[in-house]
């Protein structure tokens, strides 16, 4: 616990060391950009670096890291490389506020909303709301780029050239596929009708591992173990691992998305139902409906839905057993993946450390 305490440390560190590095390089530009810079920071002052300590900890699956030794060479280029996933989530995070227009991220206002608000405070001319669009898309886009930056400064300090190409490559694929997976959710809230059962069953599974299962987990695990100069074998075992607890890990979001505590999770309670989700959840939920129930769930799925809207959704939800359905799920995906670690070929103190960083992503409350 207390190592874990210290690399989360380390990682905050380093984070507020790179921000504050850029700043200083942007000064030329005037207090104009200040606003965005502050946002910058106040985004990243927060989370549970879930992403940054799996990056880590693939490292030390494969190689011994002191966590308590001065930060520069290895354990520098090992925490450039977990944070570069943070700077990446957070841009993730801002873009995804946008597509679907939340109005709060972590109990606070959404980064466009705070932008449309500076816009209204100054009086300024134009839409308010569009301000605050391009706001929060030029933040996202300046977080991914020193997110990218990052990643190379980890991968130049590299002398294994094969591993920083390794490692390279995998962060590629992985903004290649949240993107694509992205996509891929927007596409479903458009559809006009929810596809056959066992369709619409592959199509949201889709979604979850591309969107956001394996970037949350399994991408960050193999990002550090190639650094580290993992094998073939090594990274197939973590990747075994990886996928089903990131896949666990997205269930249980999409449960807090319905039934979470707006006072732990930051967002109002039913926010996926009221964007239309059609996550796992939903779908196991429309299965065993009954026809005139099912259609007054899908008319009330992403509207504007009211309180008592909410309740009933989500009662019919509960009553529906897709939520037993998807802890069912979730307990399947741990119990694979703590096989798979058990069979891994890496360190087993990092296998242990791994076991318990696992555990808190897929039992949290927030």
């Amino acid at each position: 616990m207390q190592e874990t305490t210290r690399l989360a440390g380390l990682i905050q560190e380093r984070i507020g060391d790179t921000l504050a590095r850029h700043r200083q390089a942007l000064e030329p530009l005037g207090r104009d950009a200040e606003p965005l810079l502050d946002e910058a920071l106040g985004f990243l002052s927060g989370g549970k670096r879930f992403r940054a300590q799996f990056a880590a900890l693939g490292y030390r699956a494969v190689r011994p890291l002191d966590m308590s030794a001065r930060v520069d060479g290895e354990l520098a280029a090992v925490l450039d490389a977990a944070c570069a996933l943070e700077f990446f989530h957070a841009a993730a995070l801002i873009h995804d506020d946008v597509i679907d227009r939340s109005g709060t991220r972590r109990g606070r206002p959404a980064v466009h909303r705070l932008f449309a608000a500076l816009h209204r405070q100054h009086d300024w001319r134009g839409d308010p709301e569009h301000f605050g669009l391009a706001g929060a898309i030029l933040l996202g886009d300046l977080l991914q780029s020193w997110a990218d930056e990052l990643l190379q400064n980890a991968c130049d300090a590299l002398p294994d050239r094969g591993a920083a190409g390794r490692a390279r490559r995998h962060f590629n694929r992985m903004r290649s596929e949240v993107a694509v997976g992205q996509y891929l959710d927007v596409l479903e809230e458009q559809q006009s009708v929810f596809a056959p059962h066992t369709e619409q069953l592959e199509r949201s599974t889709r979604v979850l591992v591309y969107k956001s299962a394996k970037y949350s987990v399994e991408a960050p695990l193999l990002i550090g173990a190639a650094l580290a100069g993992a094998d073939e074998g090594q990274e197939q075992s973590l990747a075994d691992f990886g996928l089903p607890i990131g896949v666990a890990f997205q269930l249980r979001d999409d449960l807090l998305g319905v039934f979470g505590d707006e006072e732990v999770t930051g967002k109002p309670a039913g926010d996926d139902l009221a964007e239309g989700k059609r996550t796992v959840l939903v779908t196991l939920a429309r299965e065993h409906l009954p026809p005139t129930q099912r259609r007054i769930f899908d008319d009330l799925l992403g509207g504007d839905l009211e309180r008592e809207q909410v309740s009933i959704l989500q009662r019919t939800i509960r009553e529906s057993g897709a939520v037993d359905r998807v802890e069912q799920m979730i307990s399947r995906n741990v119990d694979r993946a703590t096989d798979a670690l058990r069979r891994a070929p890496i360190r087993p103190d990092s296998a242990e450390m791994l076991g318990r960083l696992a555990e808190r992503a897929t039992r949290r409350s927030s």
